[in-house]
């Protein structure tokens, strides 16, 4: 890349982290209600992105061939266990992360 693209990336980058940071506040000042489907979008959307995830993991998995799964269902289970202990999503969500890396790095 020259100078001038490396520049004109850079430029892009902080206007796009700008815009993703300043934007809410200004379509949704904190001095007005927020609006209702907004409201249903931040109460269904966790749930299904959590969801994506889980399909999104499986979707390559052989339960005939290798480790039959064994490592992916494992790891949802402590999802599970986390989820349901901590009912926080991102430490659900890092723990199963992790165990999969694990089973996978030295068991499987």
């Amino acid at each position: 890349m020259t100078l001038t693209q490396q520049l004109i990336t850079i430029l892009m980058v902080i206007l796009g982290t700008m815009l993703t940071r300043y934007l809410p506040f200004l379509l949704f000042p904190g001095d007005k209600p927020t609006p209702k489907y907004i409201q249903y979008l931040g109460s269904v959307l966790p749930a299904a992105v959590f969801g994506l995830l889980v399909v999104y993991c499986l979707k390559n998995v052989s339960f005939l061939t290798g480790s039959h799964g064994i490592p992916e269902l494992i790891s949802i289970a402590v999802v599970v266990v986390l989820h349901l202990w901590k009912r926080q999503m991102l430490l659900s969500i890092a723990g199963g992360t992790v165990c999969y890396m694990l089973l996978v790095q030295f068991l499987f």
